[in-house]
Formats: C-alpha cells, sequence, structure tokens
C-alpha cells in the first residue's frame, strides 16, 4: 500500500513578494526602515509622491522583507533586520539617508492626541478666547490645572498655560479637552528607524538632521575661523579688507604714539595734545599754582 506524499507549494504571492525586496535591496544604495505606527494612508501615498522618480517604498510583512534582503545578501544585514518589529515600510532609495529624513519630515502632519499618547513637547493652551460655551467643560480645564473665566457667555483661557509636560502620557480627559480646543500636539508620520547605505549601518537619531541648528553651526563656524585668520593674518578674499583695515589702524596708532604728523594724524596728535593740556591746567588749578 503507497503512501501518499503531501507537498507544500509556495504561495506565489509570498514568492513574489520576497523576490520584489530582493529586487529592490540590489537596485538602490540606501534602504530606510520606517514604522507604519500613526500613519495614515494619506501620508504614505504623500510620501510616495514626494518621492517619485528617486526612491520606491513597499509596505511588506516583516519575514518576507527578511528573506527577501537575506537573498539580495547585503551586508550587515543582520543589524538592519533586527529593528524589522511591527508593522514597517521599506524606503528603497537614491537619496542619501540625512535627504531621505528631510523629505520624510516634511511629509509630517500634525494629529490630535490620543489617550496613552506621550506629549512630545510641553502642550500650551494659549490665552484667549477658547469659543467654548460655559458647561461641564469647565471641569475639563480645572483638572488640567488651567485657569479660566466667562465671558460673553465663552470660556476664555486666562494665561498661556501648560496642559502636559513634555514626555508624560496623555489622559482620555485631557485628550477630550485638547480635541475640543482643536490642538493637535502629535506629530506623524514615516520616521526612520535605521537607514542602510553600501554596508553602512545608521540609527535613526544620527540621520535626524535639524537645519536650523546645522545652519547657525556653520555661520558660527566661520565667523568664529574668519576671526581667526583676520588675527593671524592669513590672506583670502573674505578676510583681506578686515586685515588691511586692522593694519591701518595699527599704523595710524603707532604713528599717533611717535607724533609723526600728516593729514591724517595731525587731529588725532593735536587733539590729544590739548587734552593733555587741559588735564595739566586742571590740575595746576587744583594745587593753587594757577
Amino acid at each position: 500500500m503507497s503512501e501518499t506524499v503531501q507537498v507544500h507549494q509556495p504561495n506565489p504571492k509570498k514568492v513574489e513578494a520576497v523576490e520584489h525586496v530582493a529586487a529592490l535591496a540590489r537596485k538602490y544604495p540606501v534602504l530606510a526602515v520606517t514604522s507604519l505606527s500613526k500613519v495614515r494612508a494619506s501620508q504614505l501615498m504623500a510620501v510616495r509622491k514626494a518621492l517619485r522618480q528617486n526612491a520606491e517604498v513597499y509596505v511588506v510583512k516583516n519575514k518576507l522583507a527578511i528573506r527577501g534582503l537575506q537573498k539580495a545578501g547585503i551586508k550587515n544585514a543582520d543589524q538592519l533586520l533586527s529593528h524589522l518589529t511591527g508593522q514597517n515600510a521599506l524606503i528603497f532609495s537614491t537619496h542619501d539617508p540625512f535627504k531621505l529624513f528631510l523629505v520624510l519630515d516634511k511629509n509630517k502632519v500634525y494629529l490630535a492626541a490620543r489617550a496613552g499618547d506621550k506629549a512630545p513637547d510641553d502642550i500650551i493652551v494659549p490665552a484667549g478666547n477658547t469659543s467654548l460655551p460655559a458647561g461641564p467643560v469647565l471641569s475639563e480645564f480645572r483638572e488640567a490645572g488651567i485657569q479660566t473665566k466667562i465671558e460673553g457667555g465663552s470660556i476664555w483661557v486666562n494665561k498661556d498655560s501648560v496642559a502636559v509636560k513634555k514626555g508624560a502620557e496623555i489622559t482620555p480627559k485631557l485628550a477630550s479637552l485638547l480635541s475640543k480646543l482643536n490642538i493637535k500636539p502629535i506629530r506623524a508620520g514615516l520616521a526612520i528607524a535605521l537607514a542602510y547605505e553600501n554596508g553602512l549601518i545608521y540609527e535613526g537619531d544620527v540621520v535626524a538632521i535639524n537645519l536650523d541648528e546645522y545652519r547657525k553651526s556653520i555661520l558660527d563656524a566661520y565667523a568664529s575661523s574668519r576671526g581667526l585668520a583676520i588675527i593671524i593674518g592669513y590672506v583670502t578674499k573674505e578676510t583681506a579688507p578686515d586685515i588691511l583695515a586692522k593694519a591701518y589702524r595699527e599704523a595710524l596708532s603707532v604713528q599717533v604714539e611717535a607724533g609723526l604728523i600728516d593729514k591724517e594724524t595731525a587731529p588725532m596728535i593735536f587733539g590729544r595734545a590739548e587734552a593733555e593740556a587741559a588735564a595739566l591746567e586742571a590740575m595746576a588749578k587744583e594745587k593753587g599754582l594757577k
């Protein structure tokens, strides 16, 4: 009596997904792992549009992504794969990880807070008319420690007030109050958890560039190096005018000290002599010599 052996055929869709991940990993030099937590379909579409021609966004199950990346044979794959937890979108791109971060950051939006969310920063309720009618909602303001008054039938906030500190958990009642005030403190969108470029692994906080701070640091570095160059007399087209002006001032000062009179030093030399004479005259008067 023969035995029947059942052979499980691989799911064609899963095979196709694995092959697609492997192909993308071979095609693009940069891969970013991004979490889909709090990301809406509309935001994903906006990111795809913003990255068009420079990247491909692929949402795939982690197990299939892992198989695809392993099949592609990318370097340091183990470290990269360890971050594939939860629901993710993989972004394969020609942009370097830093430029990719800026594109994703630009496409983030602000959402209403939900109970259990952590405040990303101090959440401020601004002073002024809330346009909310007086009623039970007043108790929510009191619980949040926000001072109010009733004026013209509306609730007014007396002064800018911190409803919740950075990092604190947002309670259900506070989430409800913020929603009524149309305050949307949660900035959501695709965020890079890890980026990979030609074998190098970047943590998400490494590629998170603050352009304003970066620009300021460059300007500060420029000002410091320019000041040092002027002091040591290192001549460039940027420092030449200041170095020449400094040399002129120093030469003029030496000339004045030496009493060498010309049309430029005469007013300073005579003015200095006049001031010294006036000081001597005042001292003589004090001592009764005049």
